[in-house]
């Protein structure tokens, strides 16, 4: 079996491992969250860029909402859980708090969405069980594509461009307005 050599590999394989954090348990609710190794130092400023944050109370914070937020169906606090969270955080790269704050709930979201449908998989509790988790997912789904569309806003300005033209049509002549495709179909706005 030959190697390739990790200059050949395409760039999604070279990256760096995501932060990760190991947890101590305070209680079955709390956990402090620790780095899986090496020093404290650096993890901070490794969650610290992930999240855009200068500041390590805000990363704090963040750690302990996650461990509300981001929790694996019947069971309590899970490092996979929030380890899965934070990888998806830093992926995103936000910059800022604000951004931070909207990725975390897309995280958040993200989470409850596939526990949601982890219940409805197997359909237990009879149809009213299943409607309720059917529009739960829904109703998920649609605030994470909400929350996507505000952090692309709020990434690149939130601007709309509005096209003005005028279109002069003199007597005996037609207009068509809007979208034209070719191959035989029609697009109307």
């Amino acid at each position: 079996m030959s190697t390739v050599p990790l200059s050949e590999m395409p760039a999604w394989v070279r990256k760096a491992a995501p932060v990760r954090v190991k947890l101590e348990r305070i209680n079955s609710d709390v956990a402090k969250s620790l780095p899986p190794e090496g020093d404290h130092e650096v993890w901070l400023a490794r969650l610290m860029a992930a999240c855009g944050s200068s500041s390590p109370d805000f990363i704090h914070a963040t750690l302990f909402q996650l461990q509300a937020a981001a929790r694996l169906p019947n069971s309590g606090l899970s490092e996979t859980a929030l380890n899965a969270a934070l990888a998806m955080i830093e992926s995103e790269q936000p910059r800022g708090e604000t951004e931070c704050a909207l990725v975390i709930q897309m995280a958040s979201v993200h989470a409850a969405s596939m526990a949601v449908l982890g219940r409805l998989g197997g359909g237990h509790g009879g149809d009213r069980h299943v409607l309720a988790a059917a529009t739960a997912v829904s109703r998920l789904s649609r605030t994470f594509a909400i929350l996507v569309e505000t952090l692309r806003r709020l990434r690149t300005g939130g601007s709309q461009v509005i096209r003005i033209e005028r279109v002069d049509v003199r007597e005996g002549g037609q207009a068509v307005i809007g979208n034209i495709g070719s191959g035989g179909h029609d697009s109307h706005e």
